[in-house]
């Protein structure tokens, strides 16, 4: 019996814009509520730290964006910068978040993605305000 073949590697920039389109898709979701689709980008241990020191995991987190405690007018990322592991990236960025009380955050994001099963999901995110 032949052993299956080697994996076929991706080279870090192909995985680093790959990560760059999962996180605006990510985003774009939670401005949508887009709920089902952003669940299955979120690993089912997601935590979230805001700019406000609050945490979420990930029911906490689309349960707050589904009831509407959490609602996201619009996020606006800035340029990406990404760091790419044998099966782990992490995502920097600078963004504006508007929400509907008319408050206005810029903050640094910053997110580590884990691939598992074949899918990169976001596992942890933390946002820190820009003053």
């Amino acid at each position: 019996m032949t052993p299956p073949p080697e994996p076929v590697p991706v080279p870090d920039s192909a995985v680093a814009e790959l990560i760059r389109d999962r996180e605006r898709q990510r985003t774009q979701a939670l401005v949508a509520k887009d709920l089902e689709r952003a669940a299955r980008m979120h690993a089912p241990d997601y935590q979230l730290v805001t700019p406000a020191g609050r945490t979420f995991d990930r029911a906490g987190y689309l349960d707050a964006i589904r009831t509407g405690d959490l609602t996201y007018v619009s996020w606006d990322p800035g340029a990406m910068d990404v760091r790419v592991g044998a099966d782990m990236a992490i995502v920097r960025y600078q963004a504006t978040l508007r929400f509907p009380s008319g408050v206005t955050v810029r903050c640094w994001h910053t997110d580590s993605y884990e691939l598992r099963d074949g899918e990169w999901l976001a596992v942890w995110s933390q946002a820190t305000a820009i003053p």
